[in-house]
Order: structure tokens, then sequence, then C-alpha cells
């Protein structure tokens, strides 16, 4: 099985949707997808991560179903230090979350002072839990950071989704400490990361990343990768 990962394209906030660019990315994305195989179709359901994969579906003939556990972290919101002002966790600058190593693992990630909220801790542990019930209900049961394979599969699933729930999703896959993964990794707008569920066995699989922030697609269509989410020096 293969999960593909997708950060929906260039978002309209204030509208709930995306934008005049975003279309344009969401348009090449679905070529590129079509050609993947996709099998099934997955999104969040705020409106930007369901218009961006609206365009997969005509291409494909595939329906879209709603996984509500997908939308973004959005109450994962800091009160920074002024320089910075409010920041998504996921947003904080890595020379503060990475001051101190001995909080750079998953049992002690909460203990930066910034995500030291008991909300976050529970937000994440949801996350956790509704991925294992997910693949549990796509065949692959979560036992440690394994997951023993109760029925094998060779789907290739579009999951649309967002960035800062994409980071923490692949976080838990990976069994990377999610301040690692949240301030060395970005997912641009309308790219795709895969991972294969690696089989060495029949008995068990192994969610390896094979592919991350694909925007190829973006270059077959002359198109720009945006930079939102980054908050300096892109150019």
């Amino acid at each position: 099985m293969r999960l593909y990962i997708i950060r929906h394209a260039e978002p309209d906030y204030e509208n709930n949707t995306i934008t005049k660019k975003g279309h344009l990315e969401a348009k090449a994305l679905a070529k590129r997808l079509k050609n993947e195989g996709i099998t099934r179709i997955y999104s969040s359901p705020l409106g930007r991560a369901v218009h961006t994969a609206t365009y997969t579906a005509k291409a494909t003939g595939l329906k879209i179903h709603i996984e509500p556990w997908t939308h973004e972290l959005s109450v994962l919101k800091t009160e920074t230090l002024k320089r910075w002002g409010p920041l998504m966790a996921w947003d904080l600058p890595g020379e503060v979350m990475r001051l101190k190593r001995e909080h750079l693992n998953h049992d002690h990630w909460h203990k930066i002072p910034l995500l030291g909220d008991k909300l976050f801790r529970e937000e994440i542990k949801r996350v956790h839990k509704s991925s294992d019930s997910f693949l549990k209900r796509h065949g692959y049961q979560r036992k440690g950071g394994r997951y023993r394979v109760r029925k094998a599969s060779r789907e290739r699933i579009a999951i649309f989704c967002h960035g800062g729930l994409g980071l923490t999703w692949l976080s838990h896959l990976l069994e990377i400490p999610l301040p690692l993964m949240w301030t060395g990794f970005w997912m641009a707008p309308s790219s795709f990361s895969t991972v294969l569920f690696d089989m060495r066995s029949k008995e068990w699989a192994v969610p390896r990343c094979i592919g991350f922030c694909d925007v190829s697609h973006l270059y077959g269509e002359k198109l720009k990768v945006s930079s939102h989410g980054i908050k300096t020096n892109f150019d």
C-alpha cells in the first residue's frame, strides 16, 4: 500500500477555498496523481482540501471520501516571544525548538516551553489514535512502530489534508520526533509525500517515505512553487 499525503493547493483562508493560482496547482496535481494510479481519495472536510481534491476526483473518476480527523490542527496556536508573534506550533523557529537537545524526542517534546499546554498533547494523541484507526481499516494494525499486516494491499491512497497535520502524521508514521519534523521539514502547497508500507515479510509492514514534498507537477506546467508557510528568506 502507498499513501500520498497531500497538502492542499495555495490557500485562500478568508473564503475557505484556494486561490486562482491554487486552482492551477490543483489541476496540475490531478494530472500527476492520475498517472500515479490513485485508487482511492480521502480529504479533510475543510474547503481548501476538498477543492484541491475535486480536480483529482474528476481526473480519475473516483469519489472523495471525507475523513474528519485530517482537518488542520488549528488548536496548536502558540503565544510566542515578541520577536515572532503568535504562530502555529509547526511554524515555531527552529532556534527555539532545538535549544535543548534533550527535548528533541518522542517523550519530552512537550517540555519545550511553548509546547507545554496539555491541549497540545491531547491533540497529538488524537492524531495518532485516528491514524491507527484509519490504517487498521485498510489492513494494517499498529504495534509499537510496526504494522501487523491483517490484509495486504496494493492500493494507492491519496489523502488531501494540510501542512501541520501532514507533518504531524508523518512524524507518527516514520517515528521521527515531532519537533524535528516540524522544524526540519516543510510541505509546499499542492505537494505530495509518498509513504510505502514496506513489507519484508508477510506479517509486518513499516512505513517508508519514498518521496517527500514532490512538486514536479508544478514544473511541468511552468508554475512557481508557492512559499506559503515559509516565514522568511524563501528566495
